[in-house]
């Protein structure tokens, strides 16, 4: 049986709909507003935590952005380039980027891997002849002399991208060291060919431990490609994501710009030192030779937020990136702690601090943490260092990236380290309240 409404009830029903449609309507803005505040609190506190840091000389200075898949969330630019001169820190301040030229060679050698000019278990020794016959170093004899066998596997594309090909770096073995002293090689920042001729410290696939192994990726990609590192690069991966201040080469404009690196003295305080990448070098240090800045940077991390893609420009297929950010050491781990042999350098790496009570695994070529981290970073996301204390994470999960660039030494310097995580706290709390 219908039900007839006067005219007074449909009145009164419609002013009631309209009544509870404001009041969302102001619940709604309400809640907008407040989440607006919350963001921009919290990214108002990661420009006080990183000013004050300037000031106090934790650092020398400090740039630091942000981006969700939406966009650039942040961006500061605190303290000085050069303590000496007083140099203001800008964002477009150019730094010595070091290993985290690493996940840009690797991202070369997969776009090569995707055209099949090279296979992730090829055996590079046919391509690259210092690879066709390795040597594994077994310790020395009572006369110092180094003892040397054939390694018991050859060492593939794969092996290069992990760190598992038995290359390691003279600042954390001590055996690497003595072996260049021994053979008079030169350190592998003098870009010489010779500083490549160290022996292995372990069979191939063995174990992880960090070292060259990059820069045989970068003489692979160049093998294969009939063009320089530098070239490739520029024309295959910086041009198209319009990364115009990176590079192995610095122009007069990105000189203009650069960060002077510093060392901690004794007495805690920092002073600018006399250091460079050569500028003519023998090879392009595909595992740590690059310049560049924060803001092309956190570019090459959205190409890989966005699957392989970014501002209308592919660098590499979605399936890729996605390989790329896998465990690909299968079994083995990323040592917790690294002992320095050389302090002046880099102290302890204590990545068990970072990521506490969790395996640490490597993809191709980024360290993967198998846990939620404390600051908020989801399990599996993706992350890696420079020297002169950079870094950068990208959390697929959340899909947010971030990059912080001081420049000075010695790596893992606690103050730098320290104002890496509350950055990275503050990121996710604005992330949070977005």
């Amino acid at each position: 049986m219908a039900i007839k409404q006067s005219r007074r009830d449909v009145l009164r029903a419609a002013a009631a709909l309209s009544v509870a449609a404001s009041v969302a309507k102001v619940g709604t803005r309400r809640a907008a507003a407040a989440t607006e505040v919350g963001r921009k609190d919290a990214l108002n506190g990661i420009d006080q935590v990183l000013r004050q840091a300037a000031e106090a000389r934790d650092v020398p200075g400090v740039v630091a952005m942000a981006a969700t898949s939406d966009g650039v969330l942040y961006q500061g630019a605190f303290g000085k380039r050069d303590l000496a001169k007083n140099s203001e820190m800008t964002p477009d301040s150019v730094f010595w980027i070091a290993s985290m030229t690493k996940a840009v060679t690797a991202t070369a050698a997969m776009q090569l891997v995707e055209q099949g000019k090279l296979q992730l278990e090829q055996p590079m020794g046919a391509l690259l002849p210092d690879l066709a016959a390795p040597q594994v170093l077994e310790g020395f004899d009572d006369k110092g002399e180094p003892k040397l066998r054939a390694a018991k596997r050859p060492i593939t594309l794969r092996h290069l991208l992990t760190h598992t090909a038995g290359f390691t770096y003279d600042i954390w073995n001590a055996d690497t060291g003595r072996y260049e002293k021994y053979a008079q090689l030169p350190g592998i920042i003098s870009c010489k060919n010779a500083a490549l001729k160290t022996p292995l410290a372990f069979d191939p696939g063995d174990r992880w431990e960090y070292g060259i192994s990059i820069d045989f990726a970068g003489k692979a990609v160049e093998a294969v490609s009939g063009q320089s590192l530098d070239i490739y690069l520029r024309e295959h991966i910086f041009a198209p994501l319009g990364m115009t201040d990176t590079g192995f080469i610095i122009g007069s404009d990105q000189r203009a710009r650069l960060v002077s690196v510093h060392a901690r003295k004794p007495d805690g305080a920092l002073e600018p030192i006399e250091f460079s990448v050569p500028q003519d070098p023998e090879f392009f240090m595909g595992g740590g030779g690059l310049y560049g800045t924060a803001r092309d940077y956190l570019a090459f991390l959205q190409m890989l937020m966005h699957g392989g893609i970014f501002n209308g420009t592919r660098v590499l297929r979605p399936e890729t990136v996605a390989l790329m950010g896998k465990n690909h050491i299968g079994n083995l781990n990323v040592p917790g702690v690294w002992k320095t042999a050389a302090p002046d350098l880099s102290l302890d790496v204590e990545l068990s601090k970072l990521f506490p009570i969790q395996e640490l695994k490597w993809g191709l070529s980024f360290l993967i943490n198998t846990q939620q981290a404390p600051a908020g970073r989801s399990a599996g996301s993706l992350t890696w260092a420079g020297l002169a204390n950079t870094y950068f994470w990208l959390d697929p999960t959340k899909r947010v990236a971030g990059v912080i660039l001081t420049q000075s030494l010695p790596f893992v310097d606690p103050r730098a380290v320290n104002l890496y995580v509350q950055f990275e706290t503050g990121v996710y709390k604005a992330v949070s309240a977005a």
